[in-house]
Formats: C-alpha cells, sequence, structure tokens
C-alpha cells in the first residue's frame, strides 16, 4: 500500500479532506499556506518529528505537543535543545545536525528572530519539511526552505493538526471535554 493510501480504504480519494471554509488574510502575509489536504498529505507521509525549541518545562507549549506526540502518534520524536538532556525520559540533541536521523518534519518552538536559522539547519540536514508553531510567520524562512525543496506550514501547531485529522478534535475544541488549559480540581 502506498504511502498517501488510507487505511483500510484503498481509493486516494477516499482520504480527500473536505474543503476548508475560507479564512480571513492578513494583508501583511504574501506567503500562500499549504491547504489542509497538503497538510494532511505531510502528516501521513512523515514518519520522524525533531521539536526545535523542545522544553522540559510542563507549562510550555512544546512539553504539550510533546507529551500528545509520543503518546498519541506514529512519529519517531526527537528533541532540539542546546541547554537540556533529557525530556519526558528522551534524550535531547544539541543541534539538528546532532540527530542520529534525519527529520522528515521539524517543528519549531523558537522566537522570530530564529526562523531563518534554524530554516537553513533544517536545510543543511536534508530535513522534508519545516513546521513553524502557532503564531510563528517569518516569509524569509519560509522562502529559504522552499528554495531548497521543503514543505512549508507556518503558524499551525502540529498536534492540533494531527489530531483533527485522526478524530482527536471535535468541531468546538480538543477531545478531552475540558474547555480550560487549568487543571481541574476535583469534587469531594
Amino acid at each position: 500500500m502506498s504511502a498517501d493510501a488510507c487505511e483500510f480504504t484503498p481509493p486516494v480519494e477516499a482520504c480527500a479532506l473536505p474543503g476548508a471554509a475560507p479564512v480571513a488574510s492578513d494583508p501583511a502575509r504574501t506567503w500562500v499556506s499549504p491547504n489542509q489536504q497538503e497538510r494532511f498529505a505531510l502528516l501521513r507521509r512523515s514518519r520522524s518529528v525533531a521539536i526545535v525549541g523542545a522544553s522540559d518545562n510542563p507549562a510550555r507549549a512544546s512539553y504539550f505537543v510533546a507529551t500528545y506526540l509520543l503518546s498519541s502518534s506514529p512519529y519517531e520524536i526527537y528533541f532540539v535543545n542546546p541547554r537540556a538532556t533529557e525530556i519526558l525520559g528522551q534524550p535531547v540533541y544539541a543541534s539538528l545536525a546532532d540527530l542520529p536521523v534525519v527529520p522528515d518534519i521539524v517543528d519549531v518552538f523558537r522566537k522570530h528572530d530564529d526562523l531563518p536559522g534554524v530554516a537553513q539547519e533544517a536545510i543543511d540536514v536534508g530535513a522534508k519539511a519545516l513546521w513553524l508553531q502557532l503564531g510563528s510567520w517569518n516569509e524569509e524562512a519560509a522562502a529559504l526552505a522552499e528554495g531548497a525543496g521543503l514543505s512549508v506550514v507556518m503558524d499551525r501547531c502540529i498536534k492540533i493538526e494531527h489530531a483533527r485529522f485522526h478524530g482527536g478534535l471535535h468541531l468546538a475544541g480538543f477531545d478531552t471535554g475540558v474547555i480550560s488549559s487549568k487543571r481541574q480540581l476535583l469534587a469531594r
């Protein structure tokens, strides 16, 4: 079965996602995001994700995303942070060049000014895609990565996208029954 084929459903057309509702665009943004079908295909064909800017702080978004990807996705997960040695029981690497594999997706949790440098690192190691998390938008990094043949996704959460495409989200949000990120107190 090809990497693009659905499990249990032979025709690739059966994997097609319904069209997305149009979203109001920011006139300052000229780069065109991949549509949901393209993001779905990227996630389906990928086998490994390197999280650049991974944190061992449970309050950080990268920690939450890492926890989800380790427990609920089929990906091999690698952490990149020059100041950490272990996150969620996994080794942490100082740079993308130190990874034992070439990651399919480089998922980035870094500040805006660092994004072009991370894009160049992703190119240098031979990654297939650069994924910038929610709130991250850098057209210079996108142009650099796309110019080298990488797929680029910006201002999207890989955890949310994976869960959305695999039944872990409902229209109202996460499929947890809890709307808040704060820990709920148990009734006594």
